[in-house]
């Protein structure tokens, strides 16, 4: 690490300690030869993820757009807010363990519909209503007919 006082390039580590939020670690060092101290800051550097749309468009991931959505199906169901955090959570974690950063739209929501099925089957439905652009009555019946079996 480069000394800001001397510009040398020998320092030692005197203390390390993690932030508060777990997100970077904090290292005191000091100059072999300046003795100077000063901080420095390690972070992880987190990859861009890109969806890519129907209609071809790249856009960044969003975890904000991704929460909403699960939001929106899980409206008055008994899934708490945590179940959604942790939902939202998972599906990253998936997304982020695929091979590419680029990522087409209908995997993202395969992804949450399959989660969101295992958690509850109505806001499954209404997620599978959009996601799949149910156009009339018989869609849903036909996706509530593959539920019950």
């Amino acid at each position: 690490m480069k000394c800001p006082y001397c510009s040398k390039i020998d320092s030692e580590v005197i203390e390390t300690r993690d932030s508060e939020d777990l997100l970077a670690t904090r290292r005191r060092r000091e100059c072999v030869s300046c003795n100077k101290r000063f901080t420095t800051y390690e972070r992880v550097e987190n990859i861009l993820l890109y969806v890519l749309k129907k209609d071809e468009r790249r856009e960044p991931f969003s975890r904000d757009k991704l929460r909403n959505g699960i939001l929106r199906a899980c409206e008055k169901t008994t899934v708490s807010l945590e179940q959604i955090e942790k939902i939202v959570d998972e599906v990253e974690m998936d997304l982020r363990s695929q091979d590419s950063i680029e990522i087409e739209s209908k995997k993202i929501g395969q992804i949450v519909a399959t989660k969101l099925k295992k958690t509850d089957k109505v806001a499954y439905i209404r997620f599978a209503s959009v996601f799949r652009h149910f156009v009339d009555v018989e869609d849903f019946q036909s996706e509530v007919e593959k539920l019950i079996k």
